[in-house]
C-alpha cells in the first residue's frame, strides 16, 4: 500500500510540473528512476518506444509502463491517476476563471512563459533520448573515442524517419514507427 502511495505522489507530481505533454515528463522520470531505483536510463528509451508506438498519450502509456513494472496492474492504475489528477484539478480551476482573466496581459505572459519552459523540457528529453540511442556509453567506456562510441546504424535510421516524415507528411507516422522496428529487427539479425 505505502509502495502505490508513493508511486501516486511522484507521477502527482509530475504531472503537476511536467507542462508541455509527454515528453516533458521525461526528466522528471529520469530523476524518478534515479532516487528510487526503480528504472534505469536504458529502460527510459525502452519506455519512450513503446509508448510511441502504442495509442494514447506518451506520458500516460509511460505512467502505466512504469506503475506496471513496480507494482503491477494496480501500480498502472495509480501511476496513470496520479499523473492525470493535476492536470483535471487545474483544467477546472482554469475553466472557472479563464472566462474572467482571459484578457489579462499577466495571464497572457504566464502562457507564453509556459510554452518556452515547455519547449525547454521536451529538448531536454530530446536529448536525454538522442544520448541513449545514438551512443554507446559501453563503448565509450572500452574505447575511450567518441566516434568508436557512436550507434551509426540508429543514426542513419533516425535521420531517415526525419526526412520520411518530412517529405511523406501525408504518410501516418505509425508508418515510420513500424518501419523502423522492423529495421531494427532486421539490423540486429544481420549484425548481431
Amino acid at each position: 500500500m505505502l509502495l502505490l502511495l508513493e508511486l501516486f505522489g511522484r507521477f502527482f507530481f509530475v504531472g503537476l510540473f511536467a507542462v508541455g505533454g509527454g515528453l516533458a515528463t521525461l526528466p522528471f522520470l529520469q530523476s524518478m528512476g534515479e532516487t528510487t531505483g526503480w528504472f534505469g536510463a536504458s529502460t527510459i528509451a525502452d519506455m519512450v518506444a513503446i509508448s510511441e508506438s502504442t495509442p494514447g498519450p506518451l506520458g500516460v502509456n509511460m505512467a502505466t509502463y512504469v506503475g506496471f513494472q513496480v507494482a503491477g496492474v494496480p501500480g498502472s492504475v495509480v501511476g496513470v491517476l496520479g499523473l492525470i489528477t493535476p492536470s483535471v484539478i487545474v483544467i477546472l480551476i482554469v475553466a472557472l476563471f479563464l472566462k474572467k482573466f482571459r484578457d489579462s496581459k499577466y495571464v497572457q505572459w504566464a502562457f507564453y512563459g509556459l510554452r518556452a519552459a515547455s519547449l525547454g523540457l521536451i529538448a531536454a528529453a530530446c536529448w536525454a533520448v538522442a544520448k541513449l540511442a545514438l551512443f554507446s556509453a559501453d563503448k565509450f567506456a572500452e574505447t575511450g573515442g567518441v566516434f568508436q562510441s557512436l550507434r551509426y546504424e540508429n543514426i542513419i535510421l533516425c535521420v531517415l524517419v526525419f526526412i520520411g516524415v518530412q517529405c511523406f507528411k501525408k504518410i501516418h507516422p505509425i508508418v515510420f514507427v513500424a518501419i523502423a522496428a522492423a529495421a531494427g529487427i532486421g539490423i540486429h539479425m544481420v549484425f548481431g
